[in-house]
């Protein structure tokens, strides 16, 4: 079993990829043409943003919108960087929210939370065993 692909339902394609882009430099891996949907290159899963009006299609019972007002979704996407103050930082600038302030927790794990500009809870964080104790 592997883990193929996670979709987000989003309102706004580009300014999702954009953010994607700026934050953590990952590289559009496909566009469907009506730009209701695109695949960012994120090594062996793949990071896809939905359209809500695809995602109505397909869920046609409905969901739980994200959106940046909205409390957040009892998920989050995680991913390891050099750099999490940085990056964190550049999230903000690129219009994520603060969820958690950069910080090494007890256990020896540094991370920072945002949502991302479509409500999404992002996680960036360096692997317990590349962290320095301060």
């Amino acid at each position: 079993m592997k883990l193929g692909y996670v979709t987000l339902y989003v309102d706004n394609i580009p300014e999702i990829i954009t953010f994607y882009e700026k934050v953590l430099d990952l590289t559009l891996r496909f566009k469907h043409e009506s730009g209701m949907y695109a695949e960012m290159e994120t090594g062996n899963t793949v990071l896809a943003f939905a359209h809500h009006e695809l995602a109505t299609q397909l869920v046609p019972q409905g969901y739980q919108k994200a959106h940046p007002d909205n409390e957040a979704l009892g998920m989050q996407l995680g991913f390891e960087v050099e750099n999490v103050t940085e990056t964190y930082q550049k999230a903000l600038t690129n219009g994520a929210s603060t969820i958690a302030l950069p910080e090494v927790k007890p256990w020896n794990f540094e991370s920072a939370m945002v949502k991302d500009p479509s409500g999404h809870l992002v996680e960036f964080c360096r692997p317990v065993h590349t962290v320095n104790p301060s």
